[in-house]
């Protein structure tokens, strides 16, 4: 297909779709190899566009990130978007860069729920659609019943006739080999069919090199000499380094600013390449601006006018970030400060759309609002690696007025299980107010679940989940609207187990206290008044001395001395631990350390409390 006329080179914008583990980011490197991005000798390391270290433990994209390549003449940038729904932020805001999506599916598992959202935003945005069947060299890949599936999935979502002629690449994106149609690639297979299908199905960029300048940023970055970056997309006229431009904030009412453009640079292989301009429809980064924000304008210096602003889904869940209060603050971390925190908060809306801070009635405690439990974990994580030190609580549903009634949000999952725990799974789900709404036995001995609950309800089941299914249940979730307030729902079953004073936990007191429920904490651990050292195995708290030593005496006995056996303590993460919280705890977050403990930590403040 030859370019478009108004090009003044031949140019694709496309963003990767798919749901989680599908084998996006894997694609990505097989492209940027298969056009020479990479040299034969390069070292280069798997998952390259997963550059951020949670990215590469979690095995998840959580950054939308773009790369180019340049394929028979025709530069082609593509832009890597995350699959959870928690992140749709970030996937909402990479549509807008691009003219086409590549739909990836895996043969064997077919489309699951990231699948489906990410397609309806891109459906919505009117983006046609290449479908890549990947892993067809699966054992248990089924790629007919997989397309059949996905053409269901295109009309459920109410996509036009035109939507639904895609092309259908089958491929092995590891072994960076496609073929046309469904089939296995042969050995002499490339990724040809699959780059023919994106420049035939994706249209060139439709924008006026010559009209005045008006350019969207839908990402910030920051480099340690240019200070901070702004990423976008061309939609209308040339950037020209040198030129003065305007940048349209979101006041209405503020004057543009005008500066003249000294950085200007596009997207190269996985690098950046310095520009001296850059025409309609393609990416740009530009420093210079440091008061920059996604969502603006960088328009033409003489007669600016500013593009619509982006828009995305509202937050559903919210928790409070406060300054760290335990009696062990500040011996871990470096930041622990409100200041500190709030300017961190302020920058993460900067560069994050999705997510909403809110002050409270105190000024050391911060309301943070996002899509989604995972998203929150990811945020205190990332700062907890940065040296912040807070506590959080346990996040809370965001409800909603709709006709007069009471409403909160409604997640719908998917969840892949061994056969024999499906009945674990809909027990379990029961007391949670959720829904079976579909039940597919699959051929390998696992079922796929579809649920529906209210996000109340699924907050903690993930980490239930994997306990019962001794870590081969896999979940995936995303939010499906608003439901009528369903009422109480059951919290865990235990109380807590407190310390009642400072110091470094015993063998002695612990093997005693193991008897009484379950352990947070092993010998020699530093605790302190109010911190929750494990659970009660009855529902009411309980006040423990978890420090005590063995009184030394001159009798003894076999009986006596036998050697201590301690159960080993319950591994805490962070999302377990938040999961764990009572409306009356906190997790103690530092760059070493997870602590839960109980907001007052004074037994005798807490029972004034609970008299009131």
């Amino acid at each position: 297909m030859p370019p478009a006329e108004n090009e003044s080179r031949p140019l694709r914008n496309v963003a990767l779709v798919a749901h989680v583990d599908h084998g996006k980011t894997t694609l990505v490197d097989a492209l940027l190899r298969a056009t020479g991005t990479f040299s034969e000798h390069a070292a280069v390391v798997d998952r390259v566009m997963d550059s951020n270290d949670q990215e590469r433990e979690r095995g998840i994209t959580i950054l939308a990130k773009a790369a180019s390549v340049d394929w028979n003449g025709i530069h082609i940038n593509l832009v890597d978007t995350p699959g959870h729904s928690d992140f749709g932020g970030e996937v909402e805001r990479a549509l807008t860069m691009v003219d086409g999506v590549v739909l990836l599916v895996d043969a064997a598992e077919g489309p699951l729920p990231q699948t489906r959202y990410v397609l309806s935003k891109a459906l919505a945005a009117g983006l046609p659609a290449v479908v890549v069947l990947n892993k067809v060299d699966r054992g248990d890949a089924r790629p007919e019943e997989v397309l059949d599936e996905i053409y269901q999935l295109f009309l459920d979502l109410d996509a036009d006739e035109h939507s639904i002629e895609f092309p259908v690449i089958s491929a092995i994106a590891r072994d960076g080999k496609a073929v046309a149609g469904i089939g296995m690639p042969g050995e002499d297979d490339d990724l040809t069919p699959l780059f023919e299908a994106i420049v035939a199905t994706v249209p060139g960029p439709k924008g006026d090199p010559s009209a005045p300048l008006q350019a969207i940023v839908t990402n910030l970055d920051a480099s340690d000499y240019l200070g901070r970056l702004a990423i976008g997309r061309v939609m209308e006229g040339t950037m020209r380094r040198g030129e003065q431009v305007a940048l349209c904030e979101e006041d209405e009412g503020q004057n543009p600013l005008r500066r003249k453009l000294s950085q200007l640079m596009t997207f190269s292989g996985i690098g950046r390449l310095e520009a001296d301009e850059i025409v309609a429809g393609d990416l740009f980064i530009v420093a210079g601006f440091p008061e920059v924000e996604i969502g603006d304008t960088i328009a033409d210096g003489t007669n600016p006018v500013a593009l619509p602003r982006l828009s995305v889904d509202e937050p559903v869940l919210r928790m409070t970030f406060g300054v760290n209060t335990s009696p062990l603050a500040g011996k871990e971390g470096n930041f622990l400060t409100s200041r500190h925190l709030r300017e961190r908060l302020d920058r993460e809306v900067l560069g994050n759309v999705s997510i909403r801070v809110d002050q409270t009635s105190s000024p050391d405690v911060i309301e943070v609002a996002g899509r989604g439990e995972l998203q929150l974990a990811v945020l205190i994580e990332t700062m907890r690696r940065e040296g912040y030190e807070l506590q959080v609580s346990r996040p809370e549903v965001i409800v909603k007025e709709i006709d007069g009634k009471r409403h909160e949000p409604l997640e719908r999952a998917v969840i892949d299980v061994p056969d024999e725990h499906v009945g674990t799974v809909t027990q379990a789900l029961a007391p949670r107010k959720g829904k079976v709404t579909d039940l597919r036995p699959g051929d390998t001995g696992r079922t796929v679940v579809t649920i529906e609950a209210p996000a109340r309800g699924l907050i903690g089941f993930r980490s239930q989940l994997l306990t019962a299914t001794r870590g081969t249940g896999l979940m995936h979730q995303h939010n499906a609207g608003w439901v009528p307030w369903v009422g109480d729902l059951p919290t865990r079953k235990g109380g807590a187990m407190i310390a009642d004073r400072e110091g470094s936990t015993t063998g002695y007191a612990l093997d005693n206290l193991q008897q009484r429920g379950e352990l947070f904490v092993g010998p020699a651990e530093k605790v302190y008044e109010g911190m929750i050292i494990g659970e009660n195995a009855r529902a009411d708290d309980m006040q423990v001395n978890c420090v005590r030593e063995k009184q030394k005496t001159n009798i003894r006995t076999h009986s006596t001395d036998e050697a201590i056996k301690l159960v080993p303590p319950r591994d805490i993460t962070l999302e377990t631990a938040i999961e764990f919280l009572a409306d009356d705890e906190l997790v103690e977050v530092t760059p070493a350390s997870l602590r839960i403990r109980k907001r007052q930590l004074k037994e005798s403040d807490r029972r004034r409390t609970s008299k009131k």
